[in-house]
């Protein structure tokens, strides 16, 4: 074979020296003798973007994953030169870029520390086989560092010495390990000195980041293709790092409905109508609080999206009502594949628009999944997207079905080698014409986006619900998830927690796993361990492979079905303190779960600790994630807190035995808080809630609570109709003083508050509220310290 000479492999090519630089408001250009050019964006004070070409211009800016409604605006900014460097300072960051190859180091502003530096910085590849160049990162590790973050990697939290991969892929029963799975994420937190960064690879593209595994004292990141684009987030607390992203990226856009956090329940495959009625009758009558019945891909006929089975559902319009009437909201199944029939109208009104996928030289993208042959709609096209959103009309508006679940949206495709498009397939990717290789990654995130806003459109004046399994950074703002399909194992239970802590510290909160595994058959002890965890996921639902055996709440025997009761009431009364965790979420972006470093990064301890996190504000939670256990060894956070069981109070910054029966789990709440609880319900909406509970944890000084509530779903909040109180309780050696604060025009339908005082080291002599003593028989006041007063008070002293 004879070989051009010209063609030489290159390795690995560098940026050269800076030969000018150019400042347009808050864009800094520096460009190389070589032709690279370096745009640094400031978009916030503690928010830096880099942005490299190798080839002396830019591609359009586009991005899916970055939010119009993203803060910006920054304080100070400041270019100076040194002989070696060009410096940029904002209010919080030092940033050098080195005149001799554009090499980064960022110090933070107010003790000039170093936060991060490049190793060889930017670098690149030309890549004949891929086309275009591979796009790499280094940055020097510096000791004791930890990286955190990533989405849904099944791996413990700490990502230090690991190497990932990027593109989503369907993983069915992947493993610890398995690597990549469902989602992508590449978004990650590093931590040293008890300060954290983030760093967001906003780059499409399969992607990978090694943190110290190849080289030890480096980390870096690469892509096969695209620009090296990425944003450098400071906190210096790992939670602004995470706020900061989810800032970026975007915040869902509304409020979950207050019964999207209930427990649902699913399999694959209730039907015909009769078993879907057998099952949410049974509910009922065990009295196990249920929101939601799903429908797998078996409603369908012969699997044709948005068609009913007329031998399996004959009138689903009927059915849904009838469920509705009981309390059940209908959640049914949706994926991208449309079949290849003539006869079917999905499929001719996608041909005849030309809205499906093509190969790069002509004929449409077929491939094979649950119906057989299929094309799949283009997601990236505006157009196809209003299209694929009309769809919904008559399943949301007409039928009455209140969620859609995307699944298979990786994209999958069955019985070929890499279980997704050939990389030739063209997309539009809103008018950035683009091969699979750039949108795969997105597909799924543009098809929960598409599905969301008919949703949003048909399901009017409610809120929408969508759940994906595939996802990029960004489609927080559109939809829930789901961890994918898992196994029925103790290993991932705990992988399940994980993974869900993982995805709250990387902006997507709104998650949770399929319980008890999609896979193989949970035994009952495993089933009722792994409802511990799931009550405290923001999503809630059993989920299984119906050839495995039953896996509903009753399946395995009456000690279980207690047991499972007892956690999933739990739930339905800790739904107003979830709801003010997700107000929280969704207005500022604070995570819902904390992993132990997100809440307290000072504490090294936390560092490398998986299975304890933080419930909202307040609450800490760990599962049991072993057979037989009747307790188990846990770390307790610096601070005191109360057994959720015993009020026995203990003090953190240590590890500790925790018993926990099959029964119970290790649940502590942390002293002064104020938490909330509605009564028991069999679904959102039964009861009209008469009085509002709290729970009261007395503590030596002060400590803030809220509660958030609204009319559970519609759009009023956003006007201004929702209740948030603020409560300031102070205690000390013989009084405990709670302040309250209201705002929003929401009136609650309960007119008293029901205070239960918990670890109160007096005993009590009178009460005054707003500075008038108050009779006790007037406040109920009880011996096992219950009081019952108007929800309108604005001081409690509460005298020993």
């Amino acid at each position: 074979m004879i070989l051009n000479t010209e063609l030489e492999y290159k390795g690995n090519l560098f940026p050269s020296k800076i030969v000018s630089y150019e400042k347009n408001l808050n864009v800094l250009s520096f460009t190389t003798e070589n032709g690279v050019i370096l745009e640094v964006t400031v978009r916030r004070d503690s928010i830096l973007r880099f942005r490299f070409t190798t080839t002396g211009i830019f591609e359009n800016d586009f991005s899916y994953a970055i939010t119009k409604y993203a803060s910006r605006g920054y304080n100070h900014l400041e270019v100076t030169e040194s002989q070696d460097n060009y410096i940029i300072t904002t209010a919080k960051l030092i940033c050098h870029i080195s005149k001799l190859d554009l090499r980064t180091s960022i110090f933070d502003a107010t003790d000039n520390t170093l936060i991060c530096e490049d190793e060889l910085g930017f670098h690149w590849e030309e890549s004949y086989e891929h086309g275009g160049d591979i796009v790499k990162m280094s940055k020097i590790s510096q000791p004791g560092e930890s990286y955190y973050g990533l989405g849904d990697k099944p791996v413990d939290n700490n990502l230090k010495g690991k190497r990932f991969e990027n593109w989503v892929t369907d993983s069915y029963a992947y493993g610890r390990d398995t690597d990549p799975i469902y989602k992508t994420i590449p978004f990650y937190t590093g931590l040293n000195n008890k300060k954290s960064y983030g760093i967001f690879f906003d780059n499409t593209f399969r992607s990978f980041f090694d943190f110290s595994h190849e080289r030890r004292n480096i980390t870096s990141f690469w892509a096969q293709g695209g620009e090296m684009n990425y944003y450098f987030i400071y906190g210096p607390n790992m939670s602004d790092v995470v706020v900061n992203y989810t800032d970026l990226t975007g915040k869902p856009h509304e409020m979950p409905a207050l019964w999207t956090l209930g427990y649902h329940q699913c399999k694959w495959s209730y039907y015909p109508e009769s078993n879907v009625k057998e099952i949410t009758a049974k509910f009922r009558e065990l009295k196990i609080p249920c929101d939601a019945i799903y429908l797998d891909i078996d409603y369908m006929e012969g699997f044709r999206c948005f068609t009913w089975s007329k031998e399996h559902f004959p009138d689903p319009k009927r059915m849904v009502k009838e469920l509705a009437d009981d309390g059940f909201k209908t959640i049914v199944i949706i994926d991208p594949g449309i079949k290849i029939d003539m006869d079917y109208s999905v499929f001719q009104e996608g041909l005849e628009k030309d809205y499906f996928c093509k190969r790069a030289d002509g004929p449409y993208m077929k491939g094979k999944v649950w119906p057989g042959e299929c094309y799949f709609p283009d997601f990236t096209r505006p157009e196809v997207r209003e299209w694929w959103a009309g769809l919904f009309k008559e399943l949301i508006e007409d039928i009455g079905v209140k969620g859609v679940w995307n699944d298979m949206n990786e994209p999958a495709v069955m019985d070929v080698p890499g279980k997704t498009f050939p990389p030739d397939v063209r997309h539009d990717y809103d008018g950035n014409p683009c091969s699979h290789k750039k949108a795969h990654n997105i597909y799924g995130m543009q098809m929960a986006r598409a599905t969301y806003q008919g949703l949003k459109k048909f399901a009017y004046p409610k809120r929408p619900f969508v759940i994906t399994r595939a996802a990029y950074s960004g489609t927080q703002r559109y939809t829930s998830s789901w961890t994918g399909d898992n196994i029925a194992t103790w290993d991932h239970l705990n992988i399940a927690n994980l993974q869900a802590q993982r995805m709250c510290m990387s902006g997507f909160s709104f998650v949770g796993s399929d319980i008890g595994g999609f896979a193989e058959q949970p035994n009952g002890e495993l089933y009722a361990r792994w409802i511990q965890l799931g009550i405290f996921h923001p999503f809630c639902r059993t989920h299984s492979s119906g050839d495995h055996g039953d896996q509903e709440p009753w399946a395995f025997g009456d000690t279980i079905t207690n047991v499972v009761r007892k956690f999933i009431e739990l739930r339905y009364q800790l739904l107003p303190y979830l709801y003010t965790a997700f107000w929280r979420y969704a207005e500022e972006g604070i995570p819902i779960l904390k992993s132990l470093v997100l809440y307290d990064q000072e504490d090294s301890q936390t560092h490398y600790r998986n299975d304890e996190f933080i419930f909202g504000e307040k609450i800490l939670a760990c599962p049991v994630t072993g057979p037989n256990q009747k307790g188990r060894r846990m770390y307790i956070p610096r601070g005191k807190w109360y057994n959720f069981w015993t009020d026995e109070i203990v003090s953190g910054g240590q590890e500790l035995w925790v018993d926990a029966d099959l029964d119970s789990m290790p649940i502590f709440v942390k002293e002064g808080a104020i938490v909330p609880k509605y009564p028991v319900q069999q679904y959102v909406g039964e009861k009209v809630i008469d009085e509002l509970l709290l729970d009261v944890y007395y503590k030596l000084g002060k400590e803030n609570s809220m509660v958030y509530e609204d009319a559970t779903d519609g759009y009023d909040y956003i006007k201004g109709r929702y209740s948030l109180r603020d409560f300031k309780l102070l205690g000390k050696k013989n009084e405990l003083i709670i302040q309250q604060h209201k705002s929003g025009k929401f009136i609650t339908t309960y007119k008293t508050f029901k205070l239960s005082l918990h670890g109160l080291p007096f005993k009590i002599s009178k009460v005054q509220v707003d500075n008038e003593e108050i009779l006790f028989k007037d406040i109920k006041l009880n011996g096992d310290n219950t009081l019952v007063l108007n929800k309108e008070f604005t001081e409690l002293h509460i005298i020993g």
